[in-house]
């Protein structure tokens, strides 16, 4: 595993090993709209999680997940926590 102080550097260093797509939650599982993807959740593995938290403001608490599909496609899901979290993307995650 890697270790970032920010968000951005993990985004940025997960591009250049090859996550170059943005993945987001969908009612399916997640979706890359560049590709016009959709991907459930038997489709894809988390291979990388990264959380981050905001020492002094909340809003800055996140996870980044790379995401590697069974096809090979590679890219990232940034998620925030508590209170910021996105509910589909923490059930789609409890689910694998």
């Amino acid at each position: 595993m890697y270790i970032y102080d920010t968000v951005s550097e993990a985004v940025n260093d997960l591009t250049k090993r090859g996550y170059t797509h943005n993945f987001k939650p969908c009612s399916e599982g997640i979706e890359c709209t560049e590709l016009n993807l959709k991907l459930s959740p038997e489709n894809f593995k988390i291979k990388e999680t990264y959380r981050f938290e905001g020492i002094t403001d909340p809003a800055d608490e996140a996870i980044v997940y790379a995401i590697e599909s069974n096809n090979g496609i590679k890219g990232v899901l940034v998620n925030g926590y508590g209170i910021y979290s996105d509910s589909t993307t923490d059930a789609m995650v409890s689910k694998l």
